[in-house]
């Protein structure tokens, strides 16, 4: 009798190291398996199996030292668009004037009403972008036209400004919405009349020699350290009547709006990386 229990306690062992070799068997053979096994297989992964761990060390090419952004300071390898020292890299978007916005003695420029929108001299593609903005006080108006301004990557595509604070509007018009086409993922303004902080990250769309479209833009946005647009598609430009377009174009300004309501947004601390 004991006998017949020792042979059933070592089949028993027996049966479950053989299913757990079994699972183990299965789950190499999924990690194995080929493309056409919803597996995605790298090139650079193909051939024969590393064994020690120096074959997939590599130290080249090097990486590029960059000091980081310290008390507001822009990173060391940053192209400074505006300190507050003066509009020398800004011009007038409407005939490539000098920029007649307002400079305040605080470092900031504020919008002159009805001048019209201001663009940087530079052009720029791909890049990483930060910027500083407030809304007036006193509050003026409701709607869109309390506080209203933007963001334009390449001049065409807007991340919206708006004093949003107890003033409902439109959501794919909001602050920090990409334009009619992307809702943000939260309402994160400070108090009006307090700076609020955009970093954006935007990828420019890709264009074929005969003009057509051949992968779209992209933009992140980070408004007050919080994340509202993760990598969202451009869909083409940002119209106020109409849907997308996509002519195509190669590099652009940056471009601030004026949006002719006696909005008066202010800015500082403006820099891009090129990415």
């Amino acid at each position: 009798m004991k006998n017949f229990y020792l042979f059933s306690i070592i089949a028993l062992m027996l049966g479950v190291t053989s299913c757990k070799e079994k699972v183990q068997v299965e789950q190499v053979d999924a990690i194995e398996g080929e493309a056409g096994d919803n597996v995605i297989v790298h090139e650079e992964y193909m051939g024969e199996e590393p064994t020690t761990p120096e074959e997939t060390e590599f130290y080249e090419p090097k990486v590029p030292v960059v000091k980081p952004s310290v008390n507001g300071a822009p990173p060391s390898d940053a192209i400074v668009l505006f300190n507050g020292t003066g509009l020398e890299n800004w011009i007038s978007a409407n005939d490539s004037t000098a920029a007649k916005w307002h400079l305040n003695d605080d470092g900031s420029m504020t919008v002159n009403d009805k001048t019209g929108n201001i663009q940087t001299k530079q052009n720029f593609g791909d890049v990483q972008l930060h910027i500083e903005w407030k809304s007036p006080l006193p509050v003026q108006s409701k709607g869109q036209n309390r506080g209203n301004s933007g963001v334009f990557l390449n001049g065409i595509y807007e991340v919206q400004i708006l004093d949003q604070n107890d003033n409902p509007t439109y959501v794919n018009g909001q602050v920090a919405s990409i334009y009619k086409q992307h809702v943000p993922l939260a309402m994160a303004s400070v108090p009006t009349g307090e700076w609020n902080t955009y970093d954006i990250i935007y990828h420019a769309p890709e264009f074929n020699d005969e003009g057509g479209k051949i992968k779209s833009g992209d933009i992140t946005v980070i408004h007050n350290g919080v994340l509202v647009q993760d990598h969202v598609e451009l869909k083409g430009t940002t119209p106020y009547i109409g849907w997308p377009k996509n002519p195509p174009h190669g590099k652009g300004p940056l471009l601030l709006q004026d949006h002719g309501d006696d909005s008066r947004v202010s800015f500082r601390n403006i820099w891009v990386r090129e990415l």
